[in-house]
């Protein structure tokens, strides 16, 4: 089991049996390149559990994602990795990371 330092998840579900798990971060400059190694960890282990899934859960896909970086005015860095997928992948996603409240 890989635990994140950088990166908090929170985990949602929805009737239609989508499974969201947001991963963010917030730091100063000097971790901004550690948080977004660790969100690019967790996507190279998704495209190496599932490497053929990846699609919009309406277009039939195991899993997707969005991963978004950026700077604000205030000198903070930010990082947010959505990962929306099956129930399999997030129990896959469970066995590899902690997950909150497990």
């Amino acid at each position: 089991m890989s635990a994140l330092r950088w990166l908090t998840l929170d985990v949602s579900d929805n009737d239609e049996g989508v499974v969201t798990i947001e991963a963010l971060a917030s730091t100063d400059a000097a971790g901004h390149a550690f948080a977004l190694a660790e969100a690019q960890s967790v996507l190279d282990w998704a495209w190496r559990e599932f490497p053929d899934a990846h699609g919009p859960a309406d277009e039939g896909g195991q899993w997707d994602h969005d991963l978004q970086s950026g700077a604000g005015a205030d000198g903070w860095h930010s990082v947010a990795l959505t990962l929306t997928g099956t129930p399999e992948f997030a129990r896959a996603f469970e066995r590899e990371f902690d997950l909150p409240g497990e």
